[in-house]
């Protein structure tokens, strides 16, 4: 850690204290030292309160300490499509980018989690290979509502559904007689729905993408899409009082629906994420079809009303929506915006773009851990994550705001080197992370436990 250092004293149960002059709690930011007692904080006392028998850690003056992210939304693709990625190139991409919880989306991988037998062959999957905590959605897909609770019994945080195709058949999209249906039976046992939101009709009438024009492929996915489709979801929650949450929104124009639905009392949260935030519809050259995401990365305006959304409570946090592939499913040999393989790598960066973009918009530190760390916990009722307080696991990450990068993306964790952000500068620069009190060390032996509802 740049310029940190680092003593041993004594020795009781205090194992660890580290002492910041700048910490982010959910006070906002302070100077303080953290006291942890094995994987679990047990204080924040002033930055010189004497903590006899304890290895103390020093942080430099160019460095905070915030809570170890937590990133709800991120597609590994194992078992099945561990050429796109796996359980140890996502959980190390996640722990240097300062993430030290994920929650595994349920497609892409094969089998696709929609029964307990298939999320049982995650988990043994991921037991031996996970440097960070890891958690697990479920998926609601056509046939499978008798499912839904004993994947809910055994531990999946939430049911994840599409309203059009998914891009892989095994994971079929929930027409709207099927949508209401898995929503009443989840509202039954208070679990809570994803929703992938746009409507496939919109899309069907849309003009078709081909060919190198980003613009081209804008059309293709329009606003209304998204729009139409978080209308028909709010509609059906408030109907059968299902516990919703829409997905990697695009379109600002879906801000004042869900501002609506909550001031009737309607169970809807909301995230965004930080190619929305910092990607924008001008800026995409012909045929570059890493920046390929669907719902799309809209204009300069619509990103705007996204960011005062945020800062307004509208939206609730931000997370990757990591959804690697491989080269080739990216077609640059074409460039074809219509072939090629929709979804962005930012696993490992997920903390640095976001926060390059709101240093830029004045918005404070506090605010990014807030949509990245403790409101993804609180989504998906991870007690024990989000924050630096009494009580919480020891996951922190130390962040040097001020630092810069230049994206190589050779050097990335991630098993594919391909991400719109490659040759990007960058503000802040991730430089420790400690999982459950100890550093993660990803030449050691990975230490990530599974995760599930239960024992949240």
């Amino acid at each position: 850690m740049t310029e940190a250092t680092v003593r041993k004293e004594g020795g009781n149960d205090h194992h660890l204290v580290i002492r910041a002059p700048r910490m982010v709690t959910p006070a906002g930011e302070t100077a303080a030292s953290v006291v942890v007692r094995g994987s679990r904080i047990v204080g924040i006392e002033s930055l010189h309160t004497a903590v006899p028998g304890a290895e103390q850690v020093h942080l430099a003056a160019d460095e905070v300490l915030l809570p170890g992210l937590v990133d709800s939304h991120v597609h590994v693709n194992d078992p099945g499509r561990t050429e796109w990625e796996g359980f140890t190139s996502a959980t190390k991409a996640a722990a240097a980018g300062g993430v030290t919880t994920l929650v595994d989306m349920p497609l892409n991988s094969l089998p696709p989690t929609v029964d307990v037998p298939a999320l049982e062959t995650k988990r043994r999957t991921a037991a031996e290979q996970a440097f960070v905590d890891v958690g697990f959605w479920g998926g609601a897909v056509p046939g499978n509502r008798a499912e839904l609770r004993a994947l809910h019994e055994a531990g999946v945080f939430g049911f994840k559904c599409f309203l059009l195709h998914s891009g892989v058949d095994e994971f079929p999209p929930l027409a709207s007689a099927e949508l209401e249906a898995a929503m009443g039976e989840i509202a039954s046992f208070d679990g809570l729905l994803i929703v992938h939101a746009e409507d496939h009709d919109t899309i069907d009438h849309a003009p078709a993408c081909r060919g190198t024009d980003y613009d081209g492929f804008l059309a293709s996915r329009p606003r209304e899409a998204e729009n139409r489709a978080v209308r028909r979801v709010v509609e059906l929650a408030e109907r059968t009082g299902c516990r919703v949450h829409i997905l990697h929104v695009s379109s600002a124009e879906v801000v004042p629906v869900l501002a609506r639905a909550r001031e009737h009392g309607v169970r809807v949260t909301a995230e965004t994420c930080p190619h929305y935030l910092a990607l924008t519809a001008e800026d995409v050259p012909a045929g570059a079809t890493q920046y390929k995401c669907c719902p799309p990365i809209r204009e300069r305006d619509n990103q705007d009303r996204l960011w005062e959304a945020l800062r307004d409570g509208v939206l609730d946090l931000v997370v990757t929506d990591h959804s690697p592939s491989t080269a080739d499913l990216k077609c640059f040999d074409s460039g074809d915006f219509g072939t090629a393989w929709g979804g962005i790598s930012s696993l490992q960066l997920g903390l640095p773009v976001v926060w390059t973009e709101a240093r830029r918009r004045g918005v404070a530190l506090p605010d990014v851990v807030r949509w990245m760390s403790e409101a993804p916990a609180a989504l998906v009722g991870l007690h024990r994550k989000g924050r630096i307080a009494p009580g919480y696991d020891a996951d922190l990450c130390v962040f040097a705001p001020d630092g810069e990068f230049v994206v190589d993306a050779t050097t990335l964790h991630h098993r594919n080197a391909i991400t719109p952000y490659d040759g990007r500068r960058l503000a802040g620069v991730v430089r420790r992370t400690w999982l459950r009190g100890e550093p993660v060390d990803l030449a050691a032996s990975p230490r990530g436990r599974l995760l599930t509802r239960v024992d949240a």
